[in-house]
């Protein structure tokens, strides 16, 4: 474009703007200015014509809501028509070609507007339908998923029961065995023993007394067995003195099978909790250092229990191998049983159950329980740390 025309096309402009702004009563001297510049230039009345439109429709009218466009478009016709009065002297039908080319103007920049509108519209409408659709289908990946998620989870119960079925009729067949193979044998020892005394006392009473003693002596170890058995099956100083004596005497005995230390710190608050949730604490302690004598090949074992703001944490750190905690958790078989059974037994009290592992750091297990107070609770002890190395 010509330096002249790129010149007339921004006073136009800027000329017909400010027309707009002020409304019906501006004055029309500018556009009559401007119709003479365009004359001088060379400008035809269809070249005006095509200026105007262009300015009109790509500059000026999209800066303004479509409910006022049209009054626009009527007084924007009144300075085009001002603007081509000095070329309507040089034509004999300018007036007439003016008065066409206004209403050919007027219409065309009326359908340019409402098709400009309705593209927005449908454009807005197409992007609304897209964020639906994919709305829609973020939602069905997010049910799809919730839905596999609980089949898996049904699953892991599935397995989970059959593995504490198993496990329960191993642990029958174990007591079953040691009934028979240990107690029965000693029973029956003990039955030989007072026969044999009944004899004796009735012949002879020397070695009487040193018979009665050995008699006694395995009625002592019968005895011990019966409390062996009843402490593995669930130990009496738990509901006697508490969680942490409880935890001291299990893992003084730990120690002695295994040589693994362990070391706990613990607040005598956690005795403030309930029966069930201490329990909890327990058997999760019990079931974590026996997967720590059965694979960890660890050396030491630290337990702390800590009160938290709204709950109870209890960590298990040891410093043996570690191994793949997503890997064990979906293990086929009885490896597992041993993490899943800590997890629901802490879930069922409303509690949360983590564990890490890496290389060169251990393992670590935590179990958050829900510090709640109950009535029949113990509260006597004062709430103070206590520190225990086995």
């Amino acid at each position: 474009m010509k330096p002249e025309l790129i010149n007339l096309s921004e006073r136009y402009q800027a000329a017909l703007r400010r027309h707009l702004k002020q409304g019906k009563h501006a004055s029309l001297e500018t556009a009559r200015g401007l119709g003479s510049q365009a004359l001088a230039t060379g400008l035809q009345t269809l070249d005006l014509a095509k200026l105007h439109e262009q300015t009109l429709v790509a500059k000026l009218l999209p800066g303004y809501p479509p409910g006022k466009r049209a009054e626009l478009i009527k007084q924007a016709g009144v300075f085009f028509a001002a603007a081509i009065i000095p070329i309507e002297k040089t034509q004999r039908d300018a007036r007439d070609e003016a008065g066409q080319l206004k209403g050919f103007i007027e219409t065309l920049s009326r359908r340019t507007v409402e098709l400009a509108a309705s593209n927005l519209e449908l454009s807005l409408e197409i992007t609304q339908r897209k964020a639906v659709e994919a709305a829609l289908k973020k939602s069905e990946r997010h049910y799809s998923e919730l839905l596999e998620q609980s089949d898996r989870l049904q699953e892991q119960l599935r397995r989970l029961s059959r593995q504490i079925l198993s496990t329960q009729e191993d642990e029958r067949k174990k007591i079953s065995r040691e009934l028979h193979d240990v107690i029965a044998q000693t029973l029956t020892g003990i039955n030989i023993r007072l026969a044999t005394l009944k004899k004796e006392a009735a012949l002879n009473t020397k070695g009487l007394d040193r018979n009665i003693a050995l008699t006694q002596q395995l009625v002592e170890k019968s005895v011990n067995i019966v409390h062996q058995f009843a402490r593995e099956l669930r130990p009496a100083v738990l509901d006697d003195l508490g969680l942490i004596p409880a935890l001291h005497a299990f893992m003084k005995n730990f120690t002695t099978q295994t040589g693994v230390r362990v070391h706990l710190t613990a607040f005598a608050g956690v005795e403030k909790i309930d029966t069930v949730s201490r329990t909890v604490l327990f058997r999760v302690a019990q079931e974590a250092l026996t997967n720590v004598a059965r694979h960890a090949k660890a050396s030491q074992v630290e337990v702390t229990i800590q009160k938290l703001q709204k709950s109870v944490c209890m960590k298990i750190k040891d410093d043996g191998k570690s191994f793949s905690v997503e890997r064990a958790l979906h293990a086929k078989g009885g490896k597992r049983l041993g993490l899943l059974g800590m997890r629901e037994r802490l879930e069922m009290v409303g509690g949360k159950f983590s564990v890490e592992s890496a290389p060169g750091a251990g393992t670590t297990i935590q179990a958050l329980i829900p510090s709640v107070n109950r009535p029949h609770a113990k509260s006597s002890r004062k709430n103070s740390p206590k520190t225990k190395k086995l």
